[in-house]
């Protein structure tokens, strides 16, 4: 059988267990980090190791500390599963290489992946995956065999739970939490944020009821990706109970899914705009920045527009947020698949610190998140993103990467206003919606991306869409 190759997409090597994704690839990737960290620091290379949840997530950490080990690498394994912006922390309080981290985020329960990121804590840019990638494909021609022998001097186990804690207790009002009395449903889908968003508000006395704490390899049967239509328990806790949020994260705790208190799911296109806004009024000695993805919402421009901040656009993907917060550019980013940072937090998204943004906004503001929405198209206009994935065979992909490289004068009879080539096909229009397309980095999916001012014009565009995808 010809050995598959290794590739990074947006966010990491991912594929299907003992299909895509080996212990023989495993091997060839660390060893390929190794080569890179050694050259950075040849004296004394130290990486974070870290796992979620899955199927064999611990086993394939194990494997790349011997690896490293027997490459002269010192790792630093984490005990249990442990969620991506805990590494990155740790990453940064030992001042190490970089980190490595066994997760699949939010796929199927059958995926498995191998994160990177550097010493910045930050995932690692093209310019280093490309290089990993040509590595591990040299390394997995010769085979790496799994060194047993490896000297266990090399690592050691570490639990960076605390001390990320601490960390976002530095970047929440918790005070106006436990001042408004909330009590806060929250979903942990069987991934790495149990024990870490439930504790941190157990801790200070926030009333707290909690689902799916365990280990389930399974996730309960459906993908842990905190969407709309994967919290219907937590809406029934919500409206059971009688708390003011419902708070979620998907499986390595990098995305977070929000509730409001009647258990309707609100976007996150919608969350970075409130926080945007919100953060913008309560933390003015920050930088007068935003970033956001391609993908994402307009409103973000208008909520901008209205304090007169800058926009920074960026291709999907939060390594190029990260960026921006390492440069200390901007409050806030995020991309609307569910991923934000904030100025003086890590480079890399945080759904455990979105869930308590977001608890501290409505305990200050005092208005459900629904009505602050409201208040906020008052005030800057409505705004109505939808995201389809539509999946592809090979022969379609190839047709449709063709399509969107071509520009169409108009679209749905609509004339094309602008075109931007950031990530994609993204056709803009005179009235300020927008259509984008583009092909997955880590699915076998074209996304395609719309927003107009109203939900039927919005359903139009998607609508369109398909139909231009389908031609």
């Amino acid at each position: 059988m010809p050995l598959k190759q290794i590739h990074f997409g947006t966010s990491g090597w991912r594929g299907i267990i003992g299909d895509d994704f080996t212990f023989a690839g495993v091997r060839a990737a660390c060893a390929a980090i190794a080569d890179c960290v050694r050259k950075e620091n040849p004296k004394d290379p130290r990486l974070i190791v870290g796992y979620d949840t899955r199927f064999l997530s611990p086993e394939f950490a194990r494997s790349a500390v011997s690896v490293l080990a027997a490459r002269g690498i010192h790792s630093y394994l984490c005990k249990e599963p442990t969620p991506t912006p805990a590494i990155a922390c740790e990453i940064l309080r030992r001042q190490t290489e970089g980190g490595i981290n066994f997760t699949a985020s939010h796929n199927p329960a059958d995926y498995n992946g191998l994160k990177f990121s550097t010493a910045d804590g930050a995932p690692a840019l093209p310019r280093v995956t490309q290089q990993l990638e040509k590595l591990a494909e040299k390394h997995l021609r010769r085979g790496i065999p799994e060194d047993g022998n490896a000297d266990p001097s090399r690592w050691e186990e570490i639990d960076p739970r605390d001390t990320y804690l601490e960390t976002l207790a530095s970047k929440v009002d918790v005070a106006a939490i436990q001042r408004a009395g909330l009590k806060i449903a929250f979903d942990a889908l069987y991934g790495t944020s149990a024990g870490y968003l439930d504790r941190f508000l157990r801790d200070r006395g926030v009333e707290v009821r909690a689902l799916h704490g365990q280990r389930d390899v399974l996730f309960g049967g459906y993908p842990p990706e905190p969407s709309d239509d994967r919290l219907g328990e937590l809406r029934q806790l919500v409206q059971e109970s009688g708390a003011a949020l419902g708070l979620a994260t998907d499986g390595d705790a990098d995305r977070f899914g929000i509730l409001d208190h009647t258990g309707s799911f609100i976007s996150p296109n919608h969350i970075i705009s409130l926080l945007l806004d919100y953060l913008l009024e309560t933390r003015p000695e920050w930088p007068r920045g935003v970033a956001r993805s391609v993908a994402t919402t307009h409103l973000v421009d208008a909520v901008a527009r209205h304090h007169n901040v800058r926009v920074y656009e960026t291709p999907v993907g939060f390594k190029y947020i990260g960026e921006l917060i390492k440069q200390n550019k901007i409050t806030i980013g995020g991309e609307e698949s569910a991923g934000l940072t904030i100025y003086g937090h890590v480079p890399e998204k945080d759904g455990i610190l979105a869930c308590l943004l977001v608890a501290e906004m409505v305990a200050r503001r005092g208005a459900s998140l629904g009505e602050q929405l409201q208040a906020l198209f008052a005030k800057v206009g409505a705004y109505y993103p939808v995201r389809v994935n539509l999946h592809l065979s090979d022969e379609e992909r190839a047709r449709v990467a063709a399509r969107i490289k071509k520009v169409p004068a108009k679209f749905d009879g609509r004339r094309v206003a602008r075109v931007d080539r950031t990530d994609g096909l993204k056709l803009l229009f005179e009235d300020d919606s927008w259509v984008l397309l583009r092909l997955s980095g880590t699915e076998p999916v074209v996304r395609c991306y719309c927003e107009a001012h109203s939900q039927q014009e919005t359903q139009a565009l998607v609508e369109a869409a398909q139909k231009f995808i389908a031609e």
